[in-house]
């Protein structure tokens, strides 16, 4: 975590390394399992357990099975508000793209680490969360094709448009359409990026203005604490609230191409 000369380097929780001094080469490539296939198989595992409480289906559901019934419904609900019936084909997708994205931010925010391995958030790096949004894209383009055949390019001529504005407005809606993944991937990437950057640099003041002295530490390192605080309480919202916008924008995204006018 502390880089040299005693400094915490904001950047370093995002360094991506093997695990027990692994160098497995092939072809050039390195292959070694690192930290963020480690976290990645945590999220999973973490969120098969979860699945597995809801999967008893008991007559009288325990509070396990409600929270992950109420999760589903969640979706669920929202996949029937944003596509209407149809919606309900795509809930197993999103709401598995949601849970992951929440319990992979959720597992970076653990204060602690073990057996030297500390918390790594995998939603902080682009390659994952670009990776995710192609892939909803993919999904998209797939079911618009599948549905709608050469009639999907009409999304991008909104209807009343003018003859001689198609040609104009069809490549601007187009360039609109194919940005798509690459906003909704960046975005939270940069979420989770800043707030974890601004939560290190935060506990960088508190440490090293305890390690001042008294006085500094009461000038420095108290109001850092408290300001930690709350931005840490404020990064725990936005991990759900960046899993669900992902999960809302993905919804609204496959509306298109199932409900295209």
């Amino acid at each position: 975590m502390a880089a040299e000369s005693g400094k915490i380097d904001p950047m370093h929780q995002f360094l991506i390394e093997p695990l027990f001094g692994q160098d497995w080469q092939v072809a050039g490539h390195n292959i070694a399992f690192t930290n963020s296939a480690l976290w990645m198989v945590l999220t999973l595992g973490a969120f098969w357990l979860f699945m597995l409480g809801g999967m008893k289906r008991e007559l009288v559901p325990g509070r396990w099975q409600v929270m992950v019934e109420g999760a589903v419904g969640f979706i669920g609900d929202l996949m029937k508000a944003n596509i209407g019936p149809e919606g309900k084909k795509f809930t197993p997708y999103v709401f598995s793209l949601f849970m992951f994205i929440l319990i992979a931010n959720l597992l970076g925010m653990l204060p602690v680490g073990f057996g030297g391995v500390h918390p790594f958030t995998i939603t902080s790096h682009l390659t994952v969360t670009g990776v995710l949004a192609v892939l909803s894209f993919a999904i998209v383009l797939i079911v618009g094709f599948a549905r709608h055949g050469f009639h999907f390019f009409s999304l991008f001529i909104p209807h009343g448009t003018p003859g001689y504005m198609v040609p104009l407005i069809f490549f601007i809606e187009l360039f609109s359409f194919m940005i798509r993944p690459f906003s909704l991937g960046l975005r939270l990437f940069v979420a989770m990026t800043a707030g974890h950057i601004l939560m290190k640099v935060l506990a960088g003041f508190v440490i090293n203005g305890m390690n001042a002295g008294a006085g500094i530490a009461a000038i420095v390192s108290l109001p850092s604490l408290i300001l930690m605080v709350g931005i840490t309480v404020l990064e725990l919202l936005v991990c759900a609230i960046q899993a669900y916008v992902f999960a809302l924008l993905t919804s609204l995204y496959l509306n298109d191409a199932v409900n295209l006018h």
